[in-house]
């Protein structure tokens, strides 16, 4: 491949992965906020309200992911890419803005759309776009990009927070404070929107379109929902959807989500509990670092395998330590160790196989099937942990998201296959079975 080429693709790749930074910045900005917000809407007593604020941005998620794959079929990847970059901008600046509570929640739910089709489009169309030597690598510069839009908004959120003791301070984190941590959100989606202008379509797009185009055939090319569940795609089908609700099922999104509630429960106090989330970040950076030059030497499957197998002693042990009542460095130790475990494996090859196992006739309905899948279990994820960790405490919790990563295992071993080197056209002649 030519330098210049390469640099190109590169180009290319990096602009599309803006929209995980964006993912990333926009998934957990919320949680900085949200003891201030709270406050300036009158919420901090009312949990269904609470929950209403947290949530309406991964109802539009699914909105987003559900609509991405038939949309892209039609309009093509780079249009829903400018689409998305378009509703990160206006979500962040209406989020800060507005002081009505509904109006607000409109805002979130207008950028959990853009969060939806961009986590759906991103990683499929630089796949499309990547020579097979390096698609792994490419593609997980999405995830790259997710994790440091998960640290930049960790970052910001603890910036702007001033302290709470002092009134004068405490006055400008509810009037100002949450909204900058939304507003920071602008620049980085104004630059996604501008970059966007300047890459090209997808050329698997362009050539199913020159397909439809063609005399001898009337059918379209978009494919839908009902040519997606024939038999001959039944197998590849079911791997994606395991993977993707897998991907959240596994449980290291609680500890960004619930960061609080596990290091306060593992001893700490209000400044260590800050600390240690960006400690968190920082890890999950440097291990999707790690995974950019180990995906295409070791393989998507072996990451997966140890993935799964790694998290699943990882918990067992967080929650045997949870159990007896330890606390202090230890525990810090060992959710670092499920986070970066977590960085090199599931996080940035869950999105790679994603957008490699699928044909190109389905794959745009494919990735916002799976991508809408992995949506669901992020609010599955998100809605059933306060429950379970008051029931059955943050063992009991763990020790469930164990024997999930365990029976996880057991399924890949069986059923994931390698895609490393392989183009997406071998990979199609692999993995359907036209029979």
């Amino acid at each position: 491949m030519k330098s210049q080429s390469k640099l190109f693709i590169y180009f290319i790749c990096m602009v599309s992965a803006m929209g995980g930074l964006l993912f990333g910045y926009d998934w957990v900005v919320i949680g900085g906020a949200k003891p201030f917000y709270e406050l300036y809407f009158g919420i901090d007593n009312n949990p269904v309200m609470q929950g209403v604020a947290m949530t309406t941005a991964l109802v539009g998620c699914l909105v987003g992911a559900m609509v991405a794959g038939g949309a892209a079929d039609r309009f093509g990847r780079k249009t829903l890419l400018m689409l998305s970059a378009v509703l990160f901008t206006v979500s962040a600046i209406a989020t800060g803005l507005f002081n009505d509570f509904t109006l607000f929640n409109i805002a979130r739910f207008v950028g959990g759309i853009g969060i939806g089709i961009a986590s759906a489009l991103a990683p499929m169309y630089i796949a499309e776009v990547s020579p097979a030597e390096i698609r792994g690598r490419m593609v997980s510069l999405n995830q790259m990009t997710i994790v440091l839009g998960i640290l930049g908004a960790q970052i910001v959120n603890m910036l702007l927070a001033r302290d709470t003791t002092d009134a004068e301070n405490q006055a400008w984190n509810l009037q100002w404070g949450w909204r900058w941590m939304f507003w920071a959100e602008t620049l980085p989606a104004a630059l996604f929107l501008i970059m966007s202008f300047f890459i090209p379509e997808s050329p698997v797009y362009l050539k199913l379109k020159k397909a439809e185009a063609e005399p001898q055939h009337t059918e379209r090319k978009e494919a839908g929902l009902r040519e997606l569940m024939q038999a001959k795609y039944g197998k590849v089908l079911l791997l994606g959807l395991v993977i993707a609700v897998f991907q959240q099922w596994c449980g290291t999104n609680v500890i960004f989500n619930y960061a609080q509630e596990i290091f306060v429960g593992a001893g700490y106090n209000v400044d260590g509990m800050f600390i240690n989330i960006v400690i968190t970040g920082i890890a999950n950076v440097v291990f999707t670092f790690v995974a950019l030059y180990t995906i295409e030497k070791w393989g998507r499957r072996t990451l997966m395998l140890i993935g799964a197998g790694g998290l699943g002693i990882i918990y067992f042990i967080l929650g045997t330590c949870y159990y007896l009542h330890v606390t202090g460095f230890m525990m810090v130790v060992l959710v670092v160790a499920a986070i970066s475990c977590y960085a090199m494996t599931l996080g940035p090859v869950t999105w790679t196989l994603l957008a490699e196992i699928f044909p190109h006739r389905v794959r745009g309905i494919a990735m916002a099937t799976c991508t809408f899948a992995l949506w669901v279990g992020c609010c599955t994820l998100t809605f059933s942990f306060p429950p379970m960790n008051a029931a059955l405490g943050s063992s009991g919790s763990f020790w469930i998201y164990s024997a999930i990563c365990i029976c996880a295992f057991v399924f890949l071993f069986r059923n994931c296959p390698e895609t490393k080197g392989k183009t997406l056209e071998e990979l199609e002649k692999e993995l359907v079975n036209e029979e």
